[in-house]
Order: structure tokens, then C-alpha cells, then sequence
């Protein structure tokens, strides 16, 4: 019976989170000003059945901060944070977090008796560091990073690569992340793409250090590309900084795919302003199925089958900007509730109605409204240049994350002065993932051996 009602709850909730997150109070109509049209009539129905959730005070902690927001949006904001999982590691906010530099280490811990079973190949040690980073305010933040060795010395110049894998984690709960895998062994819950393409392996097996960050940070906030960003920088930092003698100087690459693609596109665009140091560190990124801008995938992802990751997408990034959740509808609120700890692969079911995704809006045409147009820019990144080499790949049949997208990047950052490389790969957003890899592993490996990057800008 449960497993139905979070069926019907999904198909609630991802037929209307996206409309609602890009809805503005100005464009909202006066209340009890007619309206036409079949989506605001439901809109309006919705409100005037559906009760609101009996929602608690907003707690006064640094994860549901609520500075500037009214009580009952602090409420929401709180109510719909992801739920603790239990381990106190990954759940328990520092204490006086500000005192601590970004990327300054807070707590470690070894799961090697964990981990290496679940990477079904013998590593040398699994470690998972805590440390300090930025949330997309500029507040203090904290991150979870996994850093994997392999077994024996690194036989290379200099000291060993690090391989930085940005996995599509693309998940709202906490315990659907990287290191949960790692802590706790593999479960139901364990994210396939944490296997498929087989880069952790592949790089172990040539002798790379890996270093798997859980880059949605405390608040889960999947396809935030400034959290994603800090987060991603401030794990290299934690590294480099607490085992200087391993890898004080080895070459880093970074590596993402769709959600670990706007991982990527995060850090290596804020890497300038946020970790310049690592401009001579970090040799390159490689990126494929770039999700880079919202404002077309508002199109290509409304109202299909791709619909339901779209509107997790939105719904999660709202959860650092929660003036995106201030236009939910009542039903919205509710199905919130029942979705918070829902990992990726619950978000294709509702997918199957392809439910327009203003339907639990409380305005018309959100999606077309003056804060969609101001978070489509800034989670674009607009004018942020790379500090590092790119290698970018994109299904030249991809119809939910058209190529345009990651066209568009690769020429913003030629015209930036940027060092990149576009590859126009066969498929779509599944095929391209494997068609698009090997090149790409390629052109990462000659980065971390010390090769110049080409340009074809």
C-alpha cells in the first residue's frame, strides 16, 4: 500500500513541482481574480480543497536556516529538508562551522571493510572525509567526500593522480548518496550509475586515486551547480590539505556525466573566483550530457516522459533557494512531504502521465515568469569562465538534454578564452553515455600523465 500511495504522490508532485518553482508573486494574479484557462482552474480548485499540512515551527539550525523568509515558507523549507539516515557523520551539522576554512578537514573515518566490497575489487583504503564548504548563499556548508586507493605504489612521474568522479547522484535523500554505498555496503538504494561507466574501476585499475564527493551537500539540493561547485573544489582541498605528502602535488581531473555534468560545469566555472589555487592543480575536466541550461530543458522535459527528473530537479534546487518553493500549491506541499528521501529511481514512474509541470503552480505560466528567467541565469552561470582544460560531449540525438545546451557552453567558454573541445558523440542521453566515454576517458588520462591539452576553440 505504501509503495502505491508514493507512486500516486510522484505522479502528483512531478506533474507540477517545475511550473511551481519558477512562479513569482508579481506575476500572480490579485487573489480571487478570475482566471482563464484549464491549468489555473485546477490551480484554483486545488487550493480551495486540499488543506495545507499542519506544519511545525521552523527549528532555529543552520540546515533550515530561515533568515528573510516569513514562518510559514521557514516551515515548509524545514518540513520538507531531506530526514536524518542515522549516521552521525554524514547527519550531524559542526559545530561552529564558521571558524573552519573551506576545504579544512572536520572528521574522517575509515569504511574500507565496507567500501571495498562494494566497489567488487580490492583497494588498499576507503576513507570518507567531513569538511567544511559553501552553501549557494556563501554561508558555511559542510560536504562528505570518499577517497579510494588502490592497491600497490604508483609507479608514475610524480606523485599519484587523482581521479575526481562527479556521479550523477540526482536523488533527494541522504541516504541515496555516494558514501552511503560505501559506509553501509550495496543496497536496494545504491545508484547504478555508480557503476556504469566503470570509471571508479577503470581508474583503480590504473592506478588513480579516487575521490567520490557527495555534491548535493546537506540539503540534498540536486542540479544546484553552486553547492555542486563548492562542494567538488572543497574535497580536493580536503585532500590535498590532509594527506599533503600523498597528494601535495599530484595532478587532479574531474569527470562527470548529466547530473555529474552540472557537478562539473560548477566547479571548474567557480574554481577562478572560489579556489583559484587549484587552477595548476586541477589538469582538466571531461563532461558529457551537460544539462547547462535550464530554460531548455523547460521545454524539451515538460510534459513527458522525462518530466518526473525534471521537476526533482527544480523541487531539490529550491531547497536552497526556497523563494522556488513559495508558490507550491496545497496538494504540492503534501506530495513534498512524502518525497523528500526518494532517491533517482523513483522519478521515472511519474513520468508514464507526461503531466504538464505547472500543475501545482498557484499562478499561470510560471515557467515563463521573471524568476524562472533569473534562475535559468544563474544556474547557466552566465559569463563564468573555466579555469581548466574541457573536454565536452553531447548525444547529437538527445531530445531531454538537447545538444544545444552543451554547445552553447562550449562556445561561451571559446569565446572566454577558454581551452576546450566539443565532441559531437552518437545517441541519445543513455547511448551517449557510453558512446561519448571512451574518448573522454581518453583525453583525461593524457591530462593526468601531464600532456598540454589540445584546443579547438
Amino acid at each position: 500500500m505504501l509503495s502505491v500511495l508514493r507512486i500516486v504522490a510522484a505522479v502528483l508532485m512531478f506533474g507540477g513541482f517545475a511550473g511551481v518553482a519558477h512562479a513569482q508573486p508579481a506575476d500572480a494574479p490579485p487573489s480571487g481574480t478570475p482566471v482563464s484557462g484549464l491549468l489555473p482552474a485546477f490551480q484554483q480548485w486545488v487550493d480551495s480543497v486540499v488543506p495545507p499540512p499542519a506544519l511545525p515551527i521552523a527549528p532555529a539550525t543552520p540546515l533550515v536556516d530561515a533568515g528573510g523568509l516569513t514562518p510559514e515558507l521557514a516551515a515548509l523549507r524545514a518540513a520538507t529538508m531531506p530526514s536524518p539516515i542515522g549516521d552521525g557523520f554524514v547527519d550531524e551539522w559542526p559545530t561552529r562551522l564558521e571558524d573552519f576554512g573551506s576545504g579544512q578537514l572536520i572528521a574522517w573515518r575509515d569504511v574500507t571493510n565496507t567500501g571495498g566490497p562494494a566497489l567488487f575489487m580490492p583497494v588498499r583504503q576507503v576513507v570518507q572525509l567531513k569538511y567544511r564548504t559553501t552553501d549557494a548563499h556563501g554561508a558555511a556548508s559542510y560536504a562528505i567526500a570518499s577517497l579510494v586507493l588502490p592497491l600497490g605504489q604508483w609507479g608514475g612521474d610524480g606523485e599519484r593522480p587523482v581521479v575526481v568522479n562527479n556521479l550523477p547522484i540526482n536523488s533527494l535523500g541522504r541516504d541515496c548518496n555516494p558514501s552511503y554505498t560505501l559506509a553501509h555496503g550495496y543496497s536496494n538504494l545504491t545508484n547504478l550509475a555508480e557503476y556504469l561507466p566503470p570509471t571508479t574501476q577503470l581508474a583503480l585499475l590504473h592506478g588513480y586515486a579516487v575521490l567520490i564527493t557527495d555534491h548535493e551537500g546537506p540539503r540534498m539540493a540536486y542540479a544546484e551547480p553552486y553547492v555542486a561547485g563548492h562542494a567538488i573544489l572543497d574535497a580536493i582541498r580536503a585532500v590535498r590539505g590532509s594527506m599533503p605528502n600523498e597528494f601535495g602535488t599530484s595532478r587532479f581531473g574531474m569527470i562527470g556525466y548529466s547530473g555529474g555534468a552540472i557537478a562539473t560545469k560548477g566547479a571548474v566555472k567557480l574554481m577562478a573566483d572560489y579556489a583559484p589555487e587549484l587552477a595548476d592543480v586541477v589538469v582538466g575536466a571531461a563532461m558529457g550530457g551537460v544539462p547547462a541550461d535550464y530554460e531548455i530543458l523547460a521545454r524539451s522535459m515538460n510534459a513527458n516522459l522525462a518530466s518526473g527528473v525534471f521537476m526533482a530537479a527544480t523541487f531539490a534546487i529550491g531547497r536552497e533557494r526556497p523563494e522556488i518553493l513559495g508558490h507550491m500549491n496545497k496538494l504540492a506541499q503534501w506530495v513534498a512531504l512524502v518525497m523528500k528521501d526518494t532517491c533517482m529511481d523513483s522519478f521515472g514512474v511519474p513520468g508514464l502521465l507526461q503531466l504538464p509541470m505547472d500543475a501545482a503552480a498557484d499562478f499561470p505560466d510560471p515557467l515563463h515568469s521573471p524568476l524562472a528567467r533569473q534562475i535559468y541565469s544563474i544556474t547557466r552561470m552566465d559569463g563564468m569562465k573555466s579555469a581548466v582544460p574541457l573536454y565536452i560531449y553531447n548525444g547529437e540525438q538527445e531530445f531531454w538534454v538537447p545538444a544545444e545546451g552543451a554547445k552553447n557552453l562550449y562556445a561561451e567558454q571559446c569565446a572566454l578564452g577558454a581551452t576546450a573541445i566539443y565532441r559531437s558523440v552518437v545517441g541519445e542521453h543513455i547511448i551517449a553515455a557510453f558512446t561519448g566515454y571512451p574518448e573522454s576517458l581518453e583525453w583525461l588520462g593524457a591530462r593526468l600523465g601531464g600532456e598540454p591539452a589540445p584546443n579547438e576553440c
